[in-house]
């Protein structure tokens, strides 16, 4: 088929010129395809990052909370366990003269109930707790706890007062 351009009298083989409006059209429509490939691996490479950063933060809190298991299991052992007693009883310092004051000084774990002979104050269930007593004369103090089953552990100790 012949191509007759009668502006210019050119009559040759082939295709017709493009209409410049085509070109316009074809050059938007592959501006939009790259532009929107673009912008879609734009978003799926933001997707992995933020994926591998949410999966980082969800293996740090994983160990977190492992390390505060382990915290928490060995202050429980530290402090008594499952196991009911006496942890410590002690006198600060152990021997006074007359009218100073001394540290009556305990510790129980898994105790319901807490008593102290002679009675210096009021004394209950816990880790570590100190009351102040200032005896006259030399003096043996029993510490005794009993658990929620009605068991009794007791200990002593004796003040030793100096003239």
């Amino acid at each position: 088929m012949l191509f007759d351009d009668k502006a210019s009298g050119n009559r040759s083989g082939g295709p017709p010129p493009p209409d410049p409006e085509q070109k316009r059209s074809r050059a938007w429509r592959t501006y939009w395809i790259v532009s929107s490939g673009l912008m879609i691996l734009a978003a799926v490479y933001s997707g992995l990052i933020f994926y591998s950063r949410w999966q980082e933060n969800q293996a740090w809190k994983e160990r977190a909370a492992e390390k505060q298991r382990e915290d928490d299991a060995r202050t429980l052992e530290m402090m008594g366990g499952n196991t009911f007693d006496i942890l410590s009883f002690y006198a600060s310092p152990g021997h006074i003269r007359r009218g100073d004051t001394v540290n009556l000084c305990y510790g129980v774990s898994n105790a319901k109930l807490v008593t102290l002979n002679p009675k210096v104050a009021d004394v209950y269930p816990a880790y570590s707790n100190c009351v102040r007593t200032s005896p006259q004369k030399t003096t043996t103090y029993t510490l005794t706890a009993t658990d929620a089953k009605g068991q009794t552990k007791s200990e002593s100790l004796t003040v030793e007062v100096r003239r």
